[in-house]
């Protein structure tokens, strides 16, 4: 070891309680940062990095999480220390979350348009290409859903009025 090498502990040399897992079940998720839950998900880090540096790494190198959910495979799998097993478990935490966000939105009420903007950017924050939706709400301003009316190129959706007033039929509302 060279006398530059910065000191790296592995999460087992590292006392209880400053290892993410349990710091997670004494304290609760909100206790712990990005990077340390990002750690719990990929389990195991690399050799002179623990997974709390692996974690930190990406997340500085693709920006934050919305980064990270954008990346495809082949972008994360040239990371290092994220192989096959490490991405599929990474996509899959992201997708559940993005699809937890995407289910509540049923039974919320939109008072403003701030409110119907935070029900879909979790979402459409993510996508590569203008996607033009509309938002349809029983009489007590509820989501009964935001179907997909159009989607564009890169940073444009062009479309005629007519199109979207054309009859669409209203998704049931959840039981």
């Amino acid at each position: 070891m060279s006398v530059n090498a910065e000191y790296n502990p592995t999460i087992k040399e590292l006392p209880p309680n400053e290892r993410p897992r349990e710091r997670l079940l004494h304290h609760g998720v909100n206790a712990l940062s990005s990077a340390e839950l990002l750690a719990i998900i990929l389990r195991t880090g690399v050799q002179d990095e623990n997974v709390v540096r692996v974690a930190q790494r990406l997340l500085a190198g693709f920006g934050n999480l919305a980064g990270l959910a954008q990346a495809n495979m082949d972008e994360l799998m040239s990371k290092k220390g994220l192989g096959p097993a490490k991405v599929a478990q990474l996509k899959a935490a992201l997708e559940l979350g993005r699809r937890m966000l995407v289910e509540s939105p049923r039974a919320s009420q939109v008072r403003s348009p701030a409110d119907a903007a935070n029900l879909v950017m979790s979402e459409m924050g993510l996508l590569e290409q203008e996607h033009l939706r509309i938002m349809l709400l029983d009489t007590k301003n509820r989501v009964l859903g935001t179907p997909e009316v159009y989607v564009g190129s890169l940073n444009t959706s062009v479309i005629r009025v007519g199109e979207l007033f054309a009859r669409r039929s209203a998704p049931t509302a959840p039981r």
